[in-house]
């Protein structure tokens, strides 16, 4: 029962010290989930009250589900942005519809997720690298920013999930700045910016939302056109079926598995970062993807939209030092009591003082130390980097993922396509082998002999690039070469092109009338030495267990025991068995 239900391991040995933990940081993760959820169900372009929806029922879930003891769940910028985007390029008639397919949109997220866990397929967020993953949240943040300036400025400008459009749009309504809303929301940014560098006792989120409303309660400052929030539905959501339909699914599952996708990697990536520091492991990769597709599929059947773990929430959880999921259930009940007692209270909260928290909040997604530490150390990740980051920030949130995917791959492919090749001597007064390029003259290179290191597999992408370097180092060597050494201890696979690559190759060197030798081989890439016939073409006893030994032999057949002669005989196994 513990594998499926998590909350089980540290129910055990549960205490009242624990219990006095838990209750502050999920009050104090509630204190900020309630103005967060608000302003970020206004990014994903839905009415404020669904960011609190989403704040229930998959919190609750997560309690019960989840391996990680300091994530905090529910609404987060970053997803907010992708519904918005995702849906934006739908033709939905109404807010009635809109918010449908939100709902919906949570169903099938979820659903991918949990077929993700119980298929044991975490794996394949590993391909989100962290050049891609910076690059796509940094542009996304610049785009969630320029997004809230219609309600920094109180103008009416039009929306885009392109940077360069919302630029665009925010210049030609320079001319319809509320001057009240936008000293409303510099004023919320400047006294979150301070309270967070000078003082972690006060809750800066909760106070510029305390001040809003009171400003615009007390000065009347609606009738001066302050945009506010207005009447937030009062009560609990009810159970409603999300709109299940095969159309929908089509038209939607390409930002679902983004979706699915980036969720789990926030919250693993926030997961293990709590984790390092709190000193104790207890996130289970599959397990986080059932946990989160469950959170979000029942939260569906409640209104909510996409959910996922928030940094500064989960930051808030650890620093108040958070015991268990337990926590998350006093965050819960803060919400349960603003929607059922408290929700007139933000009637008069300016939409500006929303947008100050999201703008501030966001700002911290956006990475200058590891571009610059990249371009510094890692120029093609850079490029990787940056290329995702301008697809996400001038084309489009979904087609910058997408691409900057593939990028890597493509990087990846690259590099396995053309891998290191070294030509190894002898370190002088050693047994050691190393790159003659640079170790200089502490290298003894003897013209009779070449010795080379590939430091990759060896498959179809580049077999054709390590004969290549191969043919080109032995005509190099001339007519004083008489054998060859493949050390391939970094070759952990041959495949079958490959293969019959190197059966031709150590053929035609035979022919030139040199000999040819494999060291160094681990034990899987000598059974398909084996296997594949390549030890037809090589002979049993030019197979070594180390790169000295092969030269030992050539030296002298007789003054060193072979692999798969003396050794074998006395150890009495099979040559695959080493």
């Amino acid at each position: 029962m513990q594998k499926y239900l998590p909350f089980l391991h540290w129910l055990r040995n549960y205490n009242k010290q624990d219990f006095l933990k838990d209750i502050i940081a999920g009050l104090m993760v509630g204190i900020v989930l309630i103005p967060q959820g608000m302003a970020y169900a206004m990014i994903a372009g839905l009415p404020p009250v669904y960011g609190l929806y989403a704040a229930l029922f998959p919190l609750l879930v997560y309690v019960f589900l989840g391996t990680s003891r300091q994530l905090a769940i529910g609404p987060v910028a970053m997803d907010s942005l992708l519904v918005a985007a995702g849906l934006g390029t739908l033709a939905i008639t109404s807010l009635d519809n809109y918010i449908a397919m939100a709902i919906f949109l949570a169903f099938l997220v979820g659903a991918i997720q949990f077929i993700l866990g119980i298929s044991r397929m975490g794996f394949l967020v590993g391909f989100l690298s962290k050049p891609v993953i910076t690059g796509f949240t940094s542009a996304a943040a610049f785009i969630i920013i320029f997004s809230q300036l219609k309600h920094l400025l109180g103008a009416n400008i039009a929306k885009s999930s392109k940077f360069h459009q919302l630029v665009l749009n925010a210049y030609e309504k320079l001319g319809e700045i509320n001057i009240y809303d936008f000293a409303i929301g510099l004023g919320g940014i400047l006294i979150i910016v301070a309270l967070k560098k000078w003082s972690r006792k006060i809750p800066p989120i909760l106070l510029v939302v305390v001040l809003g409303i009171l400003a615009v309660y007390f000065l009347n400052l609606e009738s001066y056109g302050v945009k506010i929030v207005g009447e937030v539905p009062k009560g609990l959501p009810s159970f409603k079926m999300p709109d299940i339909s095969i159309e929908n699914i089509l038209n939607i599952w390409p930002i679902a598995l983004t979706l699915a996708l980036i969720g789990y990697l926030e919250a693993i990536s926030i997961g293990k970062a709590l984790e390092e520091k709190a000193g104790k492991e207890t996130i289970d990769a599959n397990q986080e993807l059932i946990a989160l597709g469950s959170s979000n599929m029942v939260g569906s059947f409640f209104q909510a939209y996409p959910v996922t773990a928030s940094f500064s929430r989960s930051a808030i959880n650890g620093e108040t030092g958070v015991k268990t999921n337990l926590g998350a259930l006093f965050s819960v009940l803060l919400v349960v009591l603003t929607l059922l007692f408290l929700t007139p209270l933000f009637y008069y909260l300016p939409n500006a003082v929303l947008a100050s928290i999201i703008m501030v909040s966001v700002f911290n997604l956006i990475d200058f130390s590891y571009p610059k530490s990249l371009w510094e150390n890692r120029k093609d990740e850079f490029l990787v980097l940056l290329l995702t980051f301008l697809v996400t920030l001038f084309v489009g949130i979904p087609q910058g993922i997408l691409l900057g995917v593939l990028f890597s791959l493509l990087l990846m492919v690259y590099r396995t396509s053309n891998p290191h090749f070294a030509v190894l001597g002898n370190i002088k007064n050693s047994d050691y082998y190393k790159n003659i390029n640079r170790f200089g003259d502490e290298v003894v290179v003897r013209d009779d002999l070449l010795i080379v290191r590939f430091d990759s597999q060896l498959y179809f992408g580049n077999a054709a690039y390590f004969k290549k370097q191969l043919y080109k180092h032995i005509d190099e060597k001339g007519s004083t070469l008489k054998a060859v050494i493949l050390n391939a201890e970094a070759i952990t696979y041959i495949d079958s092109s490959a293969t019959q690559m190197l059966t031709m190759v150590i053929d035609e060197i035979h022919k030139k009338g040199l000999q040819f030798y494999i060291a160094g081989a681990i034990g899987p890439t000598r059974d398909i030495i084996f296997s594949s016939g390549i030890i037809d073409a090589l002979h049993k006893e030019y197979l070594f267990v180390k790169t000295k030994e092969a030269i030992a032999y050539y030296d002298d057949p007789s003054s060193v025991s072979v692999l798969l002669g003396k050794v074998a005989h006395q150890n009495r196994v099979k040559p695959n068995e080493f």
